[in-house]
C-alpha cells in the first residue's frame, strides 16, 4: 500500500568537478609552502606569533590536503554498498580540520599567556619579511579559492582557512613594525593571542555546523513541523508520520515521510496525484528547496499495524 518517490541514487550534486579538486591541489602547494618558509622564520626569530602562524598554516595545509582527498573520493560514483558514493566525506574531512584547528588555537592561546609573563626577544626586521611572505602567498590562495568558495563544505573550511591565515601574518607584520619602532617585545604575544583568537571561534562553528549533519538534523531554514502542517492541509490527507529530514552533505537536503490518505484514494487510482501534490509541495513551498523526498502512501490500517517504535516523529 505503499508509494515511495526518490530520484535516481546514480548521480548527486555533491560530486566534486575536478577544477574545485585542481584549486585545492594550488592552494594546498602554496600554503604548504608558507609552512616551510615560516617554519624557518620561527626558528630564526623565536616568535611566538610566527611560530602560532606557522602551526596555524600546518593545520592550514593538513586541511587542504585533506579536502583534496576528500574531491578525489566525491568524484567515485555511487554504488549498491555506498548509496550516496562518498557525498559525506567532505563532512568528515570539515569536521577534522575543525578539530585540528582548535588543538593549535588552543595551545597558542596558552602559550600566550605565558609569555606575556615572560616575553622573548624577538628580531623585527627578520620577523617582518616572513610575515610579508606569509600574506602574500596567502593572498595568492584566497584568489585561487575565492570563487569556488561556496561549493560545499571542504571548499568553504579551506578559504576560511587561508583567509584567517592571511589575517595572521597582518598579525605578525604589525608586531614586527610595533618592535622595529618601539621595542614593545610583547607586541609579538599579542599578535599570536590575535591569531588564537582568529582561530578558535571559526573552528567551533566549523564543528558545530559538521556535527549538525552528522547527527542528521534537520536542514537550516526548515520547519518539520511547518511541513507536517502544509501536507495535513491538502485533501483526502488524513495523517503524517515518521517525517525526517537530513543533510546527506552541502546541497543535498533529503526528506522522508508516512503520509495516511483516504482508503478509496487506493481505489479510485487518485494515489498517484496525491503523490505529486505532496512533491510539489515539499520542494516549493519552503525555504529549502528539497529535490530529493521518499513518500509512502498508507492507509490508516497500515498505519495502525505499525510498531510504536516505528511511527514516531
Amino acid at each position: 500500500m505503499g508509494h515511495n518517490h526518490g530520484h535516481d541514487h546514480g548521480s548527486t550534486p555533491l560530486q566534486a568537478d575536478r577544477g574545485t579538486r585542481r584549486r585545492l591541489l594550488i592552494a594546498f602547494g602554496i600554503t604548504a609552502i608558507i609552512v616551510v618558509a615560516q617554519a624557518v622564520g620561527s626558528v630564526v626569530t623565536g616568535s611566538l606569533a610566527l611560530l602560532t602562524d606557522t602551526a596555524h598554516a600546518l593545520a592550514d595545509a593538513s586541511g587542504l590536503l585533506v579536502a583534496v582527498i576528500a574531491a578525489t573520493m566525491m568524484l567515485r560514483p555511487p554504488s549498491s554498498k555506498r548509496t550516496w558514493g562518498f557525498a559525506r566525506i567532505e563532512v568528515i574531512a570539515a569536521l577534522g580540520q575543525a578539530v585540528l584547528l582548535i588543538v593549535v588555537g588552543s595551545y597558542a592561546a596558552i602559550e600566550g599567556v605565558r609569555r606575556l609573563f615572560e616575553p622573548a626577544d624577538v628580531p623585527g626586521t627578520e620577523l617582518l619579511v616572513f610575515g610579508v611572505i606569509g600574506l602574500i602567498a596567502n593572498i595568492a590562495a584566497i584568489v585561487v579559492l575565492a570563487s569556488r568558495r561556496g561549493d560545499n563544505f571542504n571548499m568553504r573550511a579551506a578559504f576560511l582557512e587561508v583567509l584567517n591565515d592571511a589575517l595572521g601574518s597582518v598579525g605578525v607584520i604589525v608586531a614586527a613594525i610595533v618592535i622595529n619602532t618601539t621595542g614593545f617585545q610583547r607586541a609579538d604575544t599579542i599578535a599570536a593571542l590575535f591569531i588564537a583568537a582568529l582561530i578558535i571561534p571559526r573552528a567551533f562553528t566549523l564543528l558545530r555546523q559538521t556535527v549538525k549533519v552528522l547527527m542528521e538534523y534537520a536542514p537550516t531554514g526548515l520547519d518539520l513541523d511547518e511541513v507536517r502542517d502544509h501536507i495535513l492541509e491538502l485533501d483526502h490527507v488524513r495523517d503524517v508520520h515518521d517525517l525526517h529530514a537530513s543533510m546527506i552533505g552541502t546541497g543535498l537536503p533529503v526528506i522522508s515521510a508516512h503520509v495516511v490518505i483516504d482508503d478509496q484514494c487506493f481505489e479510485s487510482g487518485h494515489a498517484p496525484q496525491i503523490l505529486e501534490e505532496i512533491l510539489t509541495c515539499v520542494k516549493e513551498h519552503f525555504p529549502v528547496s528539497i529535490d530529493h523526498a521518499t513518500i509512502q502512501l498508507e492507509t490508516a490500517a497500515v498505519r495502525d499495524r505499525e510498531s510504536p517504535a516505528v511511527r514516531h516523529a
